[in-house]
């Protein structure tokens, strides 16, 4: 497996080809070897194309699901894969090393430089946080050298060089190559105080076989190591690090054993005299072996910077291969052309085969696959080098390629093209997604035209929700064909807001396979229309408005038939018009809820269809800063708005406008007693295709459930009298409605949604009684009716979990024969007492006494409790007068119920979401370090990128105490842009740490979001911009 600095996908298997990794502040991964070609042969006639894995082990540092962990850890190789490794400090180079590399090593350390950055999504290449190595180059003008794959295609956010000293400077991204993997920065050395600046001078042409060579890096996340290899090889076609990411090509790379892994991208190969021979790159990660690119094209494009002059890089859009002369013969190489090149290159054992020409390009219909290249202008060619040299000063000019096909001379003329002009430097970002013109790299990749819009980042209103979340190619949007980037942009001006439109789409991986999604055009979240395009100056991505939101059309009355059911009993088809299916958009994770599931709609049921009331799970409405659709017979959707969410049962109540319908949606009829076990009912059940099931059911078990807690906490539904059935079609359906045969709604059935386990969210089905919601419901009814705005039900709950326990075990822990033969008499169904299993944090007064873990609850009110639904349905304002058996004895406590705030108001701080504590973190602490709580953090930002990772609590800033949410908007409004500040953080396990963050308020500017109850409508406000 080959591997370099910025792969961002979590490791897989081990028949698979991984970049070099920095070990930065993101998952690292290994990508999927794809490749197109079946094999890659060496000069050597051996496979190239195979190489092995070494996995590295990277903690995130930024996700709180790792154990909340807020630094980064890194791991080296595994030990029997680092024989070859030799690791010395500057301070510590042995008596051993008597070979003259001491005094050598001591002058390239101080050009050596550790680098961090955050790479924002480009390319198909993922946002990232990460590091690597550079080296001075040029210490007069301030330039350091590194891989291409660093200095990014795309934006690069906060990026800075550590020097050996720990002085930083900051930098600025001046030239990334097109194709080859090197880049440039620049940084001023004027502001390097403390120490002598050194530079490292360029030898491309002392790279040799058998060179002992060092590798002069940050290896493996360590500031400084020095590995130890000689060149084995010269002529080694360019790693292949799979389809869908950045791939070197048409360059010789150089081979060695150096056994250098993540970090090590951008290091310096020296030789004993300290010149740099060849640029660390990419290497095997099962294997000792490393490749190196060479400096030849790198030392032309740090000539051209120092003289000021244009980088020309041209192209006629072909890729070779070296391949030796036995396969070049078996292509049809002729005897007198073999003769001819081994003649005059007696150290050459192979040519250079055309491998991908693409269509429309300047050798299209010229240049055939398999043709063997013999000269150019009449020179005869063996490298890469040569074709990069000619290529490069004949832009805009006419070439003369001399190839055989078949054994024959086939001359052909072509016009060289810019390579700068199809690798993109633009790219627009509307309705939170991002596109920009088709790269060289990807259809030089897929072997198509350099031509279409590129999906760089399928969020927002193009998240396809497909198995491939990269490789996109937008087709037509509103049946309008988008070619290239600027029709593209034209044609999505023109899109009202909230318009659902068709979007045709390919993946490159599969061209000849069409997809067709109904896109909702959203212009009110995402209002601005943005253009980023690089500026080689000043290293930043400038920002223009294309153009404002066109309003969205009048509401027009829809029509939909309802088809009528064929279901054995009368009443579940006369149910089935009340059912709904339930959808959603979410843009901002409030409340740390991230789906990670597959569910993206549900049944609803219609309790009112004059008001367009409809009760549904809180697995797709987890929260109100969202946008919710409700879908009719599959003909029709229209949007609702949220109007409660019950903080403890699960569900939520949507209203759509039911005067803007024209369909025969029924309300349906709600049961006025509880279920009990053994009773028989019906399911009818929503599969995820939008079938309507039935099938007779039995309660099977009614007992307290509640869904155990995420590490990174978020909604769950708690303390509920859970019904599970026995029907086998209730596990193949997303949610359903359990009810009598003439179609009385008995209960739904609801998608819980659980704590996240390798990798994804557990889901639970429970019922859940209508006694537990109707009353609910009618408040609601009669609040609408009666008021001119709407007011959300006041629900109040006690702090506490409570579960079930068997009077055996209540006998055990305590409660008295009374008590038990109370419980014996007065319980209909199960005997059991309810005990608290987990308490909430609470600011009740400390007069009161309060419930705790292991508590038994004998009654409420002195009246008995015997399930969940005694102690927490028809909870007030007025304090509760419990008794509990408290370690084995009886206490009489007042316990004053709370009313659960949804959360209203957030702040987005350099890439991190800010928030009030929500219900589910009171449900997991005892105390509250403070109420500014991060619930979600970017995983590539400045707030990942220094260690600030979601539940932590923040209690300062710049030494300025943040109790509140008010506090906090205040202080962050007073720091510059690209400064740094203090922030002290707490831990979820009430660890305090500190730690300084640097803004980019170009690209994380700072929002607050606020909900207008009157309206139930959210606002975003910008704090802080960048300029």
């Amino acid at each position: 497996m080959v591997f370099c600095c910025l792969c961002s996908k979590f490791p897989s298997n081990n028949n698979k080809i991984q970049k070099k990794n920095s070990n930065g502040n993101a998952p690292q991964a290994s990508l999927i070897f794809m490749s197109k070609r079946k094999y890659q042969f060496s000069l050597d006639g051996k496979n190239n194309s195979s190489p092995k894995p070494k996995h590295l082990r990277v903690s995130n540092g930024q996700k709180a699901e790792q154990q909340h962990e807020h630094q980064s850890v890194y791991s080296d190789s595994d030990p029997e894969d680092t024989n070859d490794l030799e690791l010395m400090s500057t301070n510590n180079i042995n008596a051993k090393d008597n070979s003259g590399w001491h005094k050598t090593i001591s002058k390239v350390v101080q050009s050596v430089v550790s680098i961090n950055f955050i790479q924002l999504a480009f390319d198909a290449d993922e946002s990232v946080c990460s590091e690597a190595t550079g080296f001075v180059v040029d210490a007069k003008r301030g330039y350091i050298l590194t891989n291409r794959h660093v200095v990014s295609p795309g934006p690069l956010v906060n990026a800075y060089a550590i020097f050996n000293n720990h002085e930083e400077c900051e930098l600025t991204p001046i030239y990334r190559d097109p194709v080859h993997d090197y880049g440039v920065f620049k940084f001023d050395p004027k502001k390097l105080k403390y120490m002598e600046l050194q530079q490292l001078e360029l030898k491309p042409s002392l790279a040799n076989v058998g060179l002992e060579i060092r590798v002069v890096g940050n290896d493996a996340g360590e500031k400084l190591s020095i590995l130890s290899g000689f060149i084995s090889r010269l002529d080694r076609n360019a790693p292949d690090y799979g389809e869908m990411t950045y791939n070197d090509f048409n360059t010789e790379y150089i081979q060695a054993a150096a056994s250098a892994s993540g970090g090590s991208s951008g290091s310096p190969v020296v030789n004993k005299d300290g010149y740099a021979v060849a640029l660390q790159a990419g290497g095997s990660s099962q294997a000792s072996t490393d490749f190196f690119l060479p400096l030849d094209r790198v030392h032309r494009t740090l000539t051209c910077l120092q003289q000021n002059k244009p980088i020309t890089r041209g192209t006629i859009q072909t890729q070779w291969l070296l391949k030796p002369y036995d396969e070049c013969r078996r292509l049809g190489l002729s005897a007198d052309k073999e003769s001819l090149m081994r003649e005059n290159f007696p150290d050459k054992c192979g040519l250079l085969v055309a491998e991908t020409v693409l269509k429309e390009g300047p050798a299209s219909e010229l240049i055939a696959a398999g043709d063997i290249l013999i000269s150019i202008n009449e020179e005869l060619i063996t490298s890469f080098i040569q074709v990069d040299r000619i290529l490069d000063e004949s832009v805009g000019k006419t070439i003369e390629l001399l190839v055989q096909r078949s054994g024959k001379n086939v001359f052909a003329k072509c016009t060289v093209g810019d390579l700068h002009a199809i690798t993109p430097s633009r790219y627009v970002e509307v309705c939170g997604a991002s596109f920009h013109e088709l790269s060289y790299q990807m259809a030089r990749l897929h072997g198509i035209p350099v031509s279409g819009v590129f999906l760089n980042s399928s969020t927002g209103s193009f998240d396809f929700n497909d198995d491939e979340d990269a490789g996109w190619i937008i087709d037509q949007v509103d049946n309008n064909p988008t070619p290239n980037l600027d029709v593209f942009i034209d044609v999505m001006s023109k899109i009202p807001d909230k318009k659902r439109v068709i979007c045709k789409y390919h993946n490159l991986i599969d061209p000849h396979t069409f997809h067709f999604f109904p896109v909702y055009v959203d212009r009110h979240w995402f209002k601005k229309f943005k253009m980023y395009t690089r500026n080689d100056e000043t290293g930043v991505w400038d920002i223009t408005n294309l153009a404002d939101p066109i309003p969205s059309l009048p509401s027009a009355k829809k029509t939909a038939k309802l088809f009528e059911t064929s279901f054995n009993e009368t009443g579940l088809n006369e149910l089935a018009k009340s059912i709904v299916m339930v959808s959603s958009k979410i843009y901002v994770h409030i409340d740390s809820f991230t789906p990670d599931f597959d569910i993206t709609k549900v049944a609803g049921l219609v309790v009112d269809a004059e008001l367009g009331l409809v009760i549904v799970s809180r697995i797709v409405v987890p929260h109100n800063c969202l946008e919710v659709f409700i879908t009719i017979a599959n003909s029709i959707i229209v949007p609702a708005k949220v109007l409660f969410l019950h903080p403890t049962k699960n569900y939520a109540i949507v209203q759509y406008n039911a005067q803007e319908i024209d369909c025969d949606l029924q309300s349906a009829n709600l049961a006025q007693t509880p279920l009990v076990r053994n009773c028989d009912t019906h399911f009818l059940g929503c599969t995820v295709n939008d079938t309507l099931l039935s099938a007779p059911a039995s309660v099977a078990n009614i007992a307290p459930f509640s869904v155990g807690s995420n590490v990174v906490p978020r909604y769950r539904g708690t303390s509920i009298e859970g019904i599970s059935i026995n029907c086998p079609v209730s596990q193949t359906c997303s949610s359903g409605i359990l009810c009598d045969k003439d179609g009385i709604v008995r209960a739904l059935w609801l998608l819980f949604l659980g704590p996240k386990g390798n990798g994804s969210s557990k889901l639970f089905f429970r019922g859940l009684d209508v006694v537990d919601f109707k009353e609910v419901v009618t408040e609601i009814q009669k609040g609408i009716k009666s008021a001119n705005t709407y007011s959300v039900p006041s629900v109040y709950t006690i702090n506490a979990d409570v579960k079930g326990i068997t009077l055996l075990k209540a006998r055990i822990s305590g409660v008295s024969d009374e008590w038990i033969g109370r419980m014996e008499k007065e319980s209909s169904s199960v005997a059991q007492f309810m005990a608290v299993s987990r308490v909430s944090y609470t600011e009740e007064s400390d007069s009161l006494k309060k419930l705790q873990a292991g508590d038994i609850i004998l009654s409420k009110n002195g009246a008995l409790v015997k399930n969940t639904r005694d102690i927490m349905n028809e909870l007030s304002n007025d304090v509760l007068e419990l008794k509990v058996v408290r370690n084995g004895e009886p206490v009489d406590l007042q316990v004053k119920p709370f009313e659960v705030k949804e959360t209203d108001s957030l702040v987005i701080f350099s890439g991190c979401l800010v928030q009030e504590p929500h219900n589910s973190v009171l449900q997991c602490v005892s105390s509250l370090p403070s109420k500014v709580y991060i619930s979600d953090c970017l995983s590539a930002s400045p707030a990942s990128q220094y260690g600030v990772a979601s539940t932590n609590f923040i209690t300062h800033v710049n030494e300025q105490e943040t109790p509140d949410l008010d506090t906090f908007i205040k202080v962050i409004k007073e720091i510059p842009d690209k400064t740094y500040c203090k922030m002290n953080l707490v831990t979820f396990e009430s660890v305090p740490f500190a730690i300084s963050l640097k803004t980019n308020y170009h690209y994380f500017p700072t929002s607050e979001l606020h909900m207008d109850h009157t309206t139930n409508e959210w606002s975003v406000k910008k704090v802080r911009e960048g300029l």
